[in-house]
């Protein structure tokens, strides 16, 4: 299974020819990857020449973020670099939802460039907050590893409208694209339109899905697992339903799920990932905590950055529970699941 998330390899580059006539020497190939285990790696910061596809993601990502964005760079059009304009930068992160402790950390860092570069231009601060801001953020950088463990086994929660089925079926395209075979688990059982979204989008990857109306979300949880191994599988996706962390049963639900899918497979979860709405702010950060407490989260998936989203929260995220931030999603289509890169992300919400 080629990594559906890599950059394609470079071509073998021909040594120019030596003075003397002799034939020049060629490169040979460097040798194929292993096939197993596959890391969905977060992208490289990309070159000038970066594909068409990643250019316009980022793109729609800057537009996204663009109102926080805007916010923020105002704070560096003044012609002097004194407390007001630390004042000001100091007001726009917290209005980004960046929130305290990330905030006063940023500006800390910040502060302390500014000295050592001996910068004396409103406009390079700019440059400098980037480089803070990419640096607190790089500790959320992770691959997403699949083929360790046969199948790999992902748990995905989080509340509803955050995303979650949405961004299920996208990751299960991608894989199955590349020639996983994947098997989704329709554990929210009591909501119809659930599983069937699941469902399309099993029909539309032609994958298969395990359901069952109104049953146990651990049985089938438990079965989904059992079959994955049984066939063969590379990949068990268990769609969890949604639910607030203040819904103590409902937690409580999941964690069974978790202890239940472990007596299936000792080694599973190997991942449980946290679908988050961007536009929900600090309360994202409460909704990390609540489902880390509850579940041990190995990764993060932070949609609808695309809208009214201010983007700060994941400084928020970094600096007070830094749990891996797999994908970042900006729209409705499958292109617009993204891998995560705090370079792209710091630049995109200072644009």
């Amino acid at each position: 299974m080629r990594n559906p998330f890599a950059p394609k390899a470079p071509e073998a580059v021909e040594t120019p020819p030596a003075p003397v006539a002799t034939p020049p020497y060629v490169a040979p190939p460097a040798p194929a990857a292993l096939i197993t285990p596959v890391a969905i790696p977060t992208a490289a910061v990309p070159a000038p020449s970066a594909p068409a596809e990643r250019k316009g993601w980022l793109d729609r990502l800057k537009n996204g973020l663009r109102k926080t964005g805007s916010s923020i760079t105002t704070v560096f059009t003044g012609t002097q670099i004194d407390d007001a304009l630390y004042e000001e930068l100091e007001e726009a992160l917290l209005m980004a939802d960046t929130g305290v402790k990330a905030t006063t950390h940023l500006l800390a860092d910040l502060k302390r460039r500014v000295k050592d570069s001996k910068t004396t231009d409103p406009a390079a601060v700019k440059g400098l907050l980037a480089d803070a801001l990419t640096d607190l953020l790089r500790p959320l950088e992770k691959s997403l590893v699949i083929g360790e463990h046969t199948p790999t086994v992902i748990m995905v929660a989080g509340v509803n409208g955050a995303g979650k089925t949405t961004s299920i079926g996208k990751l299960t395209k991608h894989l199955a694209d590349e020639g996983a075979a994947v098997l989704l688990a329709a554990a929210d059982t009591f909501r119809a339109a659930a599983r069937e979204q699941l469902g399309v989008w099993a029909d539309r990857n032609t994958v298969e899905i395990v359901s069952q109306e109104g049953g146990d979300p651990a049985a089938v949880s438990f079965d989904a697992v059992t079959a994955g191994k049984a066939r063969g599988k590379d990949v068990v996706l268990v769609d969890t339903a949604g639910r607030l962390p203040t819904q103590l049963h409902l937690m409580e639900e999941l964690r069974k799920i978790r202890r239940v899918v472990t007596k299936a497979d000792a080694t599973a979860p190997h991942e449980v990932l946290l679908v988050i709405d961007g536009n929900t702010g600090q309360n994202a950060l409460a909704q990390v905590r609540s489902f880390d407490d509850a579940l041990q989260l190995t990764g993060l998936i932070v949609t609808k950055l695309d809208g009214t989203a201010k983007g700060g929260v994941l400084a928020a995220i970094a600096q007070e529970r830094p749990i891996p931030v797999y994908f970042i999603g900006v729209g409705e289509k499958l292109e617009d699941l993204e891998t995560f890169n705090a370079r792209e992300f710091a630049q995109a919400l200072l644009t």
